[in-house]
């Protein structure tokens, strides 16, 4: 049972039923993906081929014959490789494994790596998606920014979600990233306007069977408990760290009581996150909290745009992490990406999606935006005549911020980011066969310069299979997908704001 689950359709199943694999093979490809009947037999074939009980206590899945990008050093590549996973865990990452007892899975003419991990995604706006294509952060006087997001999406449509919104709209987002490969994300969802809210968040992330770091931030109205209901929260959903979902709390330095939030989160040993926007004015408070010695590496600091140098050197003193979302900074003016000094001072650094309302939430896009701005400023000097200029970004680097970098940022290192034995197994499948990359010849320019979300075939989430072979496992897409227009529609009516397709 789910929040969809309701009394007056008792009769109907519900879209995020786990059991649905049980179903005969044409039946749940068309339960599974919302396809017509002809679509449904065509992937019947595959459906009937899905290992059974995966990512249970025991259970064994060899995945073969791939091409394996750990990114672990220790553990390497292979051009011909298999990965061993034991119920949740990888056990053996090599060449020719042997492992008589497990179900195979075929991984010829796949990239098989790590799952990708956006660790700043405010799912709870997935309804808005390219409503604010055009936009920029904050109204700057001229009338075709009057919608903007600051204005538009935080003070107009976030202020009229119910829990019912928040649900469908954290569960959709959180299957759409899955399907495209990305299997950890932090939501950061400023919705938090009651405690109901609050739930249906969580539970719209958990529904969507992924690993993720529940963001607890903002809320607003006479309801609004953040952020002292983080100690209810945290007691009642992550009082276990062995689970998928863990929590961060939202410590924004823009806001009135920033600092009780901040002493929360560290009480509760949190992480804290936080957007750092020149455009919003914070740079001095900034200042100030690096003077004090308030950094540590609990802190995620998302952009990290208009901050001063030494601001920035307190930043990678102290081990914090900074999450980049390229190409929405560079789209909506929150400053320019500051990749490379990132890399200079080498801080830990991660990509996130930010916004669907103005920019798709895949992780090709974030590694094509990170890799390609980064290698035109260094071009760009060699250009000009610059007798030192910075390395140019490889795409095995862009990978990695998309995998490990992440791990790192969200405390989640010791679990996930590679192909690691004794890790979870958070693994993907990428098509190299596909007709958009065909014939392979280089792995990791593969993955970054050539592929995007069709060519994601196979998921895992701790060893359960979550996608396989381009179909999503356990939901019915076609009635979410309904639900999400009805709160689509209801959003933009209780908002006032008219649904102009051409604006």
């Amino acid at each position: 049972m789910c929040r969809l689950c309701k009394p007056t359709t008792p009769k109907a199943a519900c879209p995020t039923r786990r059991d649905v694999l049980k179903a005969s093979a044409v039946g749940a490809a068309a339960t599974l993906t919302g396809l017509g009947a002809g679509q449904a037999r065509a992937a019947s074939h595959d459906q009937a081929a899905v290992p059974q009980g995966t990512g249970e206590p025991g259970r064994r899945v060899l995945i073969k014959g791939g091409v394996v990008l750990s990114m672990d050093d220790s553990v390497g590549n292979f051009a011909t490789g298999d990965v061993l996973v034991e119920g949740n865990r990888i056990v053996e990452v090599g060449a020719n494994l042997e492992a008589g007892d497990a179900a195979v899975i075929d991984a010829a003419g796949k990239i098989v790596m790590p799952g990708f991990i956006d660790t700043h995604h405010h799912q709870f706006e997935t309804a808005l998606r390219s409503q604010l294509a055009n936009g920029i952060l904050v109204n700057d006087g001229r009338p075709v920014n009057e919608q903007n997001y600051y204005d538009t999406i935080l003070q107009k449509f976030s202020m009229v979600y119910r829990p019912e919104d928040v649900y469908i709209n954290e569960l959709f987002g959180g299957i759409a990233q899955l399907d495209a490969g990305v299997t950890t994300v932090m939501d950061v969802s400023q919705i938090h306007h009651s405690p109901e809210h609050s739930d249906a968040a969580i539970e719209g992330l958990r529904d969507a069977g992924r690993r993720g770091v529940f963001g607890y931030f903002e809320g607003y109205g006479d309801r609004a408990q953040y952020p002292a209901d983080a100690r209810r929260i945290k007691e009642q959903y992550f009082s276990s760290t062995d689970q998928l979902l863990t929590m961060a709390m939202g410590g924004e330095i823009y806001l009135p009581g920033w600092e009780a939030a901040w002493e929360i989160g560290r009480d509760l040993n949190l992480p804290i996150a936080l957007h750092v926007v020149g455009t919003f004015g914070m740079r001095d408070t900034f200042d100030q909290l690096a003077r004090d010695g308030m950094f540590g590496p609990d802190n995620i600091f998302i952009h990290m745009t208009g901050m001063s140098d030494m601001a920035w050197q307190a930043a990678a003193d102290a081990g914090s992490h900074v999450s980049l979302a390229v190409p929405i900074e560079m789209h909506m003016r929150h400053g320019n990406p500051p990749i490379q000094k990132c890399i200079d001072l080498g801080l830990s650094t991660s990509l996130s999606t930010d916004v669907e309302c103005t920019m798709t939430a895949d992780f090709f896009t974030q590694m094509r935006g990170l890799i390609t701005l980064q290698r035109m400023w260094v071009n760009d000097a060699a250009l000009s005549g610059a007798e030192d200029y910075p390395a140019l970004m490889q795409c095995i680097d862009a990978i990695r911020h998309a995998t490990m970098g992440g791990a790192e940022g969200l405390g989640l290192a010791d679990k996930v980011g590679s192909l690691t034995p004794g890790k979870e197994a958070d693994i993907i499948l990428l098509d190299a066969e596909a007709i958009n990359v065909a014939p392979l010849n280089n792995a990791p320019g593969a993955v970054v310069t050539l592929m995007e979300r069709t060519n994601v075939d196979t998921v895992m989430v701790a060893g359960r299979l979550a996608k396989w072979h381009g179909q999503l496992l356990g939901f019915d897409v076609s009635r979410l997908r309904s639900e999400l227009e009805t709160s689509r529609d209801y959003l933009f009516e209780a908002a006032g704001i008219e649904r102009d397709l051409f604006a």
